[in-house]
C-alpha cells in the first residue's frame, strides 16, 4: 500500500506491505484523511504515537474516512462496504489501516469522503473540551482563541448549537466574516476579541503567550482549557489573579488515550453531534484536498497558515 511516510523530518509518499487486522479490530480502505496541528510536529520529530497504540511511528495521520474492508470483532457493528470514520493514534494517512472497531463511526449521508476525513479529530476534540472539560451551557459566554482552523470552526459551531455567546479571535483578516457564518457571534483580531470579556469559557488553541490576557479576560468561576500550543507552550500564569476569579485552567488531548476512551467519546459523538451532523447544523469547512502523491505539499499548505477549515489528504 501507498503512504504517507516520514524520513529525515520530511513527509513525503511511500509504501509499505498492507496491514492484517488482529482480534477486535477492523480494516479500513482510506478514502481521505485530515491534516491536523499535531502532524507536522510528528514529522519534526516530537509528539510520537503512544507506543501502546501498535501504529507506525513514521506514519502520521490522526483521523481518518474509508470503507470497512473487514472486521474481527467478536461482534461486529459495521460491515464490509460501510462508510466509516475514526480519530486514531497514528498511521492514518495511508491507503490502509487497522482501526480498534469500537473507535469506529458511521458517516452521516450528508459527509462526502473529503468532509468525513477532516471530521472526526477536530470535532472530537472539540466537543471533550467544550462539554466534557469545561461543561459549556446555554447562555455562557465562550471565546476561542485560534477560531480558523479545524477545531477552532467546529468549536465555534458546537458552541453555537449550545446556546452560547461566541467570541472568536481569528488572526487572518479574511477569514472573520467565513467565521461569523458558522455561528460566531463576532470574530476580531484577537487583541480585540479579549476585551468583549469576561468569559466563562475560553478555548486555547494558541498558547502560552495567551495565558496572561486569558487570565485577565476570565468571568468569576470560568474555565480555562487548553487543547493548543502552535504559538508556544509555556507562558506566565497570574495565579493571584486566578484565585481572585476562582479561575480553572484545564488541559487535554485525545492522542495519549485508552482505546476504551476513545470508544466511550466516539459514542457521545454519536448520540450528540452526527444528528447535528445529519440534520445540516455542523458541517466541515474545507480549505483545500490533495492526493496523497503531493502530502508534502498539503503539509506546507497547512503550515503556511491562514486557511479556514481542513486540509485533507485522498489516497
Amino acid at each position: 500500500m501507498r503512504v504517507a511516510e516520514i524520513k529525515d523530518k520530511v513527509v513525503a509518499p511511500g509504501t509499505r506491505e498492507d496491514p492484517a487486522p488482529g482480534l477486535g479490530q477492523a480494516l479500513i480502505r482510506v478514502q481521505a484523511a485530515g491534516v491536523n496541528g499535531a502532524d507536522p510536529v510528528q514529522v519534526a520529530g516530537f509528539y510520537p504515537p503512544p507506543p501502546e497504540a501498535g501504529v507506525a511511528a513514521d506514519i502520521p495521520g490522526m483521523e481518518l474516512a474509508g470503507e470497512v474492508v473487514e472486521s474481527r470483532a467478536p461482534v461486529p457493528r459495521f460491515e464490509p462496504g460501510a462508510r466509516v470514520m475514526a480519530i486514531v493514534a497514528g498511521a492514518a494517512q495511508a491507503e490502509l489501516a487497522v482501526i480498534d472497531e469500537r473507535q469506529l463511526m458511521p458517516v452521516p449521508d450528508l459527509l462526502d469522503w473529503t468532509q468525513a476525513g477532516g471530521f472526526p479529530e477536530v470535532f472530537a476534540t472539540a466537543y471533550d473540551a467544550l462539554v466534557g472539560q469545561a461543561n459549556l451551557r446555554s447562555g455562557q459566554r465562550l471565546l476561542i482563541n485560534g477560531a480558523g482552523g479545524g477545531v477552532g470552526t467546529a468549536a465555534v459551531q458546537l458552541g453555537h448549537v449550545l446556546g452560547a455567546d461566541v467570541t472568536a479571535s481569528v488572526r487572518t483578516e479574511k477569514n472573520r466574516a467565513a467565521v461569523e457564518e458558522l455561528g460566531a457571534d463576532r470574530a476580531l483580531a484577537p487583541d480585540e476579541a479579549f476585551a468583549h470579556g469576561p468569559f466563562d469559557v475560553i478555548l486555547e488553541l494558541v498558547g502560552g503567550p495567551n495565558l496572561v490576557e486569558n487570565v485577565k479576560a476570565l468571568a468569576p468561576w470560568g474555565t480555562i482549557v487548553v487543547i493548543g500550543v502552535s504559538a508556544g507552550f509555556e507562558g506566565t500564569l497570574d495565579l493571584r489573579r486566578l484565585m481572585t476569579k476562582r479561575g480553572t485552567v484545564r488541559a487535554s488531548t485525545l492522542r495519549y488515550r485508552t482505546p476504551e476512551e476513545k470508544a466511550i467519546l466516539a459514542r457521545e459523538l454519536e448520540a450528540s453531534v452526527l444528528p447535528l451532523v445529519a440534520d445540516g447544523r455542523l458541517r466541515v469547512p474545507i480549505e483545500a484536498e490533495f492526493p496523497l502523491d503531493e502530502v508534502g505539499a498539503a503539509y506546507q499548505r497547512f503550515t503556511a497558515g491562514g486557511h479556514l477549515g481542513k486540509i485533507v489528504i485522498r489516497p
